[in-house]
């Protein structure tokens, strides 16, 4: 004989249980948001960043930048070894301006447009993925042994750095693992990895290594050398004062 008040208290229980994990399940984009902090630790910031950029696993060059981040998808970068040094690379929202010592106007580039090695301009502007793409999908996966979300980004602005995203990250801690870059072709261009350090006491993403996958012998590696909250001045987010006056941190 059944027990028809067993199996209706099984029923309850297994209801209450389904309503309690919807509860606690966590969108995709909120998700995205916990990724982008292993990169931001505050609104306005002040980043060095070195890039290496490696053939057939030898050091080919290095380079030094100085980036400053603020909200509304504005950062400006300063070149600081001595091969470029007074040059500077200025994104606010969908546009981009080289500015180079000595020139009178700014010069419009791409997003996409490269500085050194694999490392585009957005690449190095930009530490955001949530401001500048969007959770189409979300799929549970294993990552070696490590429970992971697989998240397919798309684009919100035709003018980012890439088209579409595979991002996969620690589902518990969303720590990012790798991601596969898109161009507007649909066509894979790099694969990039993140490698954890410690940045003032707790657990940061401290380099992204960027492989090429045309050019397979090249590498190339973001090294955050530090990250510190600052509040450029206004003013070094206009291209026109960029180009008459040196900025000196």
């Amino acid at each position: 004989m059944f027990d028809l008040n067993l199996i209706q208290r099984g029923l309850l229980l297994g209801a209450l249980a389904l309503c309690a994990n919807a509860a606690h399940a966590e969108s995709p984009e909120a998700l995205l948001k916990r990724a982008d902090a292993w990169r931001l630790s505050a609104d306005n910031m002040k980043v060095e960043t070195r890039i290496e950029v490696m053939k057939n696993g030898a050091l080919e060059k290095e380079r030094d930048y100085l980036v400053f981040l603020r909200p509304g998808r504005e950062s400006l970068v300063l070149m600081q070894s001595p091969a470029e040094k007074g040059q500077k690379v200025l994104m606010k929202a969908d546009d981009f301006w080289m500015i180079l010592p000595g020139s009178q106007r700014p010069i419009r580039i791409t997003p996409t447009q490269k500085l050194i090695g694999d490392a585009a301009a957005g690449d190095v502007a930009t530490l955001s993925w949530s401001e500048d793409y969007a959770p189409a999908q979300a799929e549970a996966e294993k990552c070696d042994s490590v429970a992971c979300t697989h998240l397919t980004l798309k684009a919100k602005q035709a003018s980012v750095t890439y088209a579409r995203i595979e991002l996969w990250v620690d589902t518990k801690t969303a720590q990012p693992l790798k991601a596969d870059l898109y161009v507007v072709s649909e066509k894979l261009a790099k694969r990039a990895s993140f490698e954890i350090g410690t940045l003032y006491g707790k657990p940061q993403v401290t380099s992204m290594v960027i492989d090429d996958e045309i050019l397979t012998n090249r590498r190339t590696v973001l090294h955050y050398r530090s990250r510190t909250a600052y509040e450029a001045p206004e003013a070094w987010f206009n291209p026109m004062y960029l180009t008459r006056n040196t900025v000196t941190p």
